[in-house]
């Protein structure tokens, strides 16, 4: 008989090793699984919050007072260059599995943490890639209809780091996800990869505790209208001067400015609040360095979108949920 385990410590589910304790847990399989979970949380009115890899998540020291819903369907298997891939599915295990068949269109993912479902809704991305670029369809479960769907691409809503089911809020639990790939040579696959990976070793503190990019990348259009001759011109140059400050404009997939730039612009670097630090390696990392609660990362976002807001007149937006 199935049933949820209590009192379970959500640091242990988390990149970051913080967060209190759920009142329910449960790690859902399978689509049965995921809704005999739903229909006993709705049952006993419990709110659910649902759990991916945990990468990209700052839980709150008070816990979760309901159930947490880890998905856990991690069943991956393709037919020619489709891949079909359960949501709990962790991003690294994709890429080896897309190597052993030589696929390519994931390279870009090299060294990204998390699962597959949490990748596709926040629309992960880097180096170039997005993950809607290889999306065909995604199944869903809606807790409000109680019914399974299934979403082609363009039904997703898939926009800079965000999606139809971001949007949502956990109303709507991504189960699996058919992806398009290429096939390509193994070898060159492989080595963009590690190129990949190198990459993050070398510039992410990774020594720590993390959760990744803490805020959003800044659009250009907030310093210069899009369309005017001091926009075009940053574009064109691939750089731009902001109050003083000189900045890279790169495209992901429209001209943005580095929040870690920006950040770091304001001399925040190095600074601390209780067990928490604002990475020097990576300013746009909030990294636990000695046994931070969540109020100790929460102090310093506040703190960085503040001094960023008062230097260049932007607000930060965060990438990391806070829950």
């Amino acid at each position: 008989m199935q049933k949820f385990q209590e009192n379970v410590l959500l640091s242990r589910f988390s990149n970051y090793k913080i967060g209190g304790r759920a009142r329910f847990f449960f790690i859902a399989k399978n689509e049965r699984d995921v809704m005999w979970a739903v229909t006993e949380a709705k049952s006993k009115k419990l709110p659910i919050f649902i759990l991916g890899g945990g990468t990209n998540l700052l839980m709150s020291d008070k816990g979760w007072d309901g159930v947490v819903l880890k998905i856990g369907n991690d069943v991956l298997k393709s037919k020619g260059t489709t891949v079909n891939a359960g949501a709990g599915v962790l991003v690294s295990d994709v890429l080896s599995f897309a190597v052993s068949k030589s696929l390519a269109g994931l390279e870009w993912a090299g060294g990204l943490p998390g699962t597959l479902g949490g990748a596709v809704r926040g629309n992960a991305g880097c180096f170039g890639g997005e993950i809607k670029d290889s999306v065909v369809s995604v199944r869903s479960f809606d807790m409000k209809t109680m019914s399974i769907r299934e979403r082609k691409l363009k039904d997703c809503a898939f926009n800079y780091r965000d999606s139809i089911f971001k949007k949502k809020n956990g109303a709507e639990i991504i189960l699996s996800v058919e992806l398009m790939l290429a096939k390509g040579d193994k070898k060159k696959i492989t080595e963009t990869m590690k190129k990949n990976i190198a990459y993050r070793v070398l510039r992410h503190p990774l020594e720590y505790p993390n959760a990744g990019s803490v805020f959003k990348n800044v659009p250009l259009s907030l310093f210069h209208e899009k369309g005017s001759k001091e926009y075009k011109k940053a574009v064109t140059d691939e750089k731009v001067v902001i109050r003083g400050s000189q900045f890279s404009v790169k495209t992901e997939p429209f001209p943005v400015i580095s929040a870690a730039k920006l950040i770091s612009e304001t001399g925040l670097c190095g600074v601390a609040f209780g067990g928490a630090m604002i990475s020097p390696k990576h300013p746009n990392f909030i990294v636990n360095v000695f046994g931070a609660e969540a109020c100790d990362v929460k102090n310093l976002i506040t703190l960085a979108k503040a001094e960023v807001n008062k230097k260049f007149g932007v607000t930060l937006e965060e990438e990391v949920e806070l829950v």
